[in-house]
């Protein structure tokens, strides 16, 4: 199985989806198909639509148009306990009077699995979670990472074909987050189960997928790898969304680079020269002042106004600098330079493309 270039076993089909709310659509004609065994995460902003797929995925809200396939079987119209995924929520939804592994539990005891099999694959649920001997603690004796893990356990007890998680890590603390992310990502591997993770959180997304779906306005923007989607945005809203967004559009991109539309370079390929340095034969380069710099400790970053008429971000690695060096930058001409083969041509939609349906 190859998420990457869509081939493998297709554990999840969406066509067409669309889903309205008071005439207003939330959802408007999503195309996606997710693989089996696959960590697939639909990134996006708040309102973009990315929750509403995922609980029309798991039968919580119907669809107003268009297809839910489960394993090639069409869902649409199912409920909820007949569709072979599970959610894992943000708020955990555990019950506080019970202990972990009841809670682990219940689910298979609404399902009317024997005693002494219920038990059996709770304690091993909560194993592959590394969480053995806390069995007998009620929830509130729990860290909230340990928490996250129980719900992770209890949604995995029941080993369905999808796992569909809702920002399960948007409530931890920074650090517990991003031990978080390693730990989801190696049990999704363990367990071999599809994960189709939603985000507002880039980092998060680009730590974790295989495959990103970025969602705007209730579409799909674009579809690809980690490294596709950062390297090689499709759009202007991905190439800001996903990260800093360097766009050169209009005459400064016909004088900068000798072509025209819309191109973007990420800030970590650009970096800063003196205004009297010679480029590459393979490089472009602009020359511009330097407007603020926002030092962030290991990192700087430049907001440099370009002579051409555009502004640019810089990133920079503090090797050898301290804050005070590059504070002092602030009002300096430099020359920014960067490699051709880091420009790539983004769309730009307008009003008009998204009422018609224009290309995405």
């Amino acid at each position: 199985m190859s998420p990457a270039d869509g081939t493998g076993a297709v554990a999840v089909r969406l066509r067409g989806l669309r889903k309205e709310f008071a005439g207003t659509a939330a959802v408007d004609g999503v195309d996606l198909d997710v693989y089996d065994g696959e960590f697939i995460t639909l990134l996006g902003p708040s309102g973009s639509g990315k929750t509403t797929v995922l609980r029309m995925i798991a039968g919580f809200e119907a669809p107003t148009a268009g297809t839910v396939e489960l394993d090639g079987v069409d869902v649409t119209r199912r409920a909820p306990f007949e569709r072979d995924v599970n959610t894992v929520f943000q708020d955990y939804a555990l019950f506080p009077h019970m202990s972990v592994l009841d809670n682990i539990a219940y689910g298979l005891r609404v399902k009317k699995v024997g005693k002494d099999e219920r038990a059996r694959r709770s304690r091993e649920a909560l194993a592959s979670v590394a969480l053995d001997g806390y069995g007998d603690r009620k929830p509130s004796q729990l860290s909230g990472g340990q928490r996250q893990r129980v719900a992770l356990a209890r949604a995995l007890v029941n080993r369905p074909k999808v796992l569909l998680l809702d920002e399960p890590l948007g409530a931890l603390d920074l650090k517990l987050r991003e031990q978080m992310q390693v730990e989801l990502k190696e049990l999704q591997r363990q367990v071999g189960i599809t994960f189709l993770f939603v985000t507002h959180d880039q980092e998060e997304a680009l730590t974790m997928s295989d495959r990103i779906a970025v969602f705007a306005d209730g579409r799909i923007e674009q579809v690809g790898s980690p490294a596709q989607v950062y390297e090689e945005p499709a759009t202007a809203f991905v190439a800001g969304f996903v990260g800093t967004s360097n766009l050169l559009a209009g005459p400064a991109a016909e004088q900068l680079l000798g072509r025209q539309g819309t191109w973007s370079v990420r800030p970590e390929k650009i970096r800063i020269e003196d205004v009297d340095a010679v480029p590459g034969p393979d490089e472009d380069a602009a020359l511009g002042t330097v407007a603020e710099v926002v030092y962030v400790g290991s990192a700087t970053r430049f907001l440099v106004d370009l002579d051409a008429g555009a502004a640019l971000v810089a990133l920079r690695q503090n090797l050898q600098t301290s804050s005070m060096d590059v504070l002092r930058m602030r009002g300096s001409r430099v020359q920014l330079v960067w490699k051709k083969q880091h420009e790539f041509q983004v769309m730009v939609h307008n009003a008009v493309d998204r009422q018609a349906g224009g290309p995405r």
